[in-house]
């Protein structure tokens, strides 16, 4: 009898543990459908999802086969990682035959000033050429290209228009469709990616700063974007009879666009945290006014100062900063204004323009000393009028709902997640 009762334990045991292998098998799929299937507007922590977010570049296994035996030019900066290695070492070390780095604003790895000119040159660790595709020289030469079969953009973005790397994207695929020839994205999270919010660009307005008729915060995926870019037509080629791009994207894995996201590397010298990025849709806009926003501070983007008219009362003072800020606005000045660092805000918060604007009128001083850049930065010319007429901030991003409204009609077919 003992040894019966034994018995049935020991088959029991195993029964329980067959039936949590199967539940442990099946858990993180039915997670992760129920997360991308719902249609919730609430942003969900990283830790709610089983499964760490895979990047393109991450799935070597995928994309390496069809590296191989190509000539392959790449579009990257400091942000390129895979795991704890740059995307060019880890192809350069598993025989990719990698023939140019283009670099786009900051540089390759990251340290040159917002705006700063660069000229191209050799990569000292790995030799292999660098292409500045930033300044005079946005797309490379027909002569450049002609040596690839392969261009690879992988770059981290912040989900915001003004942000000038999907604008480097755009001639670097209308560069890949003259040279006929293949353009991969290797697509990456947006950390502003729950958010569609902000004018959607007017065709008189376009510059490098804003390119395409998209809003200010966008919500999409450099990937998703590249695919709308091409499906919407907006590359200008030299080609005739007009051929398409061969885009390829490889895509994430476990991420949706609600997914609180903190980046590992900073994107660029001036954004080197969540909240500097969380802020950056809000702040982009003081670039066109007297107003400080902490570059040439140990915390850009976090923080709004001036010399002579304050909202706040925290003082900082802006310093030479080489490779973010050699010559910040108000430098060696000392402001005062609001400290932003422990800030919650994410989207866009027109108060912050709307506040300072008032406080520049009261004191008869002017505020948008670089008008034709707000409206490049905006997109239109109808928000700074707003703003100077008094329009409340809840009045003017009810004037674009219509127009999102249609946008997310356009941008659907384009999303991944």
């Amino acid at each position: 009898m003992h040894l019966f009762l034994k018995k049935r334990l020991a088959n029991c045991v195993v029964v329980i543990l067959a039936m949590l292998s199967l539940f442990s098998c099946t858990h993180t799929d039915v997670i992760n459908e129920v997360l991308l299937e719902s249609n919730t507007k609430q942003l969900v922590s990283k830790k709610t999802v089983i499964g760490e977010i895979i990047v393109g570049a991450e799935r070597t296994s995928y994309y390496l086969p069809m590296l191989q035996n190509k000539r392959v030019g790449l579009v990257v900066n400091q942000t390129s990682m895979v795991g704890n290695n740059h995307l060019v070492d880890v192809l350069i070390n598993n025989n990719i035959n990698v023939q140019a780095i283009f670099a786009p604003e900051h540089g390759f790895r990251g340290n040159h000033d917002a705006g700063e000119k660069f000229s191209s040159s050799i990569d000292m660790k790995t030799g292999v050429p660098l292409v500045s595709i930033y300044g005079k020289n946005r797309k490379p030469s027909a002569d450049v290209m002609a040596n690839l079969d392969v261009v690879i953009f992988d770059i981290q973005d912040v989900g915001v228009r003004f942000y000038t790397y999907i604008s480097s994207m755009h001639y670097m695929m209308e560069a890949a469709a003259d040279a006929e020839i293949t353009f991969i994205v290797f697509d990456r999270p947006n950390p502003n990616g729950a958010f569609v919010d902000g004018p959607i660009l007017e065709p008189e307005f376009t510059s490098f700063v804003g390119m395409h008729k998209i809003p200010l915060v966008h919500g999409m995926t450099v990937g998703e974007l590249a695919q709308m870019f091409k499906g919407e037509g907006w590359l200008k080629t030299q080609l005739k009879p007009h051929k398409e791009l061969d885009l390829k994207v490889v895509s994430l894995n476990n991420y949706q666009r609600t997914l609180l996201y903190s980046l590992p590397v900073k994107p660029s010298p001036n954004l080197p945290n969540d909240v500097a990025i969380n802020l950056y849709p809000s702040l982009g806009f003081f670039e066109a006014t007297p107003i400080s926003i902490g570059r040439g501070t140990e915390f850009p983007f976090q923080v709004i100062g001036h010399n002579k008219i304050s909202i706040g009362q925290f003082s900082f003072m802006p310093v030479s900063t080489p490779g973010a800020a050699s010559t910040p606005k108000l430098m060696n000045k000392e402001l005062v204004g609001q400290d932003l660092r422990n800030s919650q805000v994410r989207g866009l918060d027109l108060s912050f323009i709307i506040q300072w604007h008032k406080a520049f009128t009261a004191q008869n001083i002017e505020f948008f000393t670089r008008a034709s850049f707000m409206d490049k930065l905006s997109g239109t010319d109808k928000l700074r009028k707003a703003i100077i007429a008094g329009k409340t901030a809840e009045e003017i991003q009810l004037s674009w709902q219509e127009k999102l409204a249609e946008f997310k009609a356009v941008r659907k077919p384009y999303l991944l997640y």
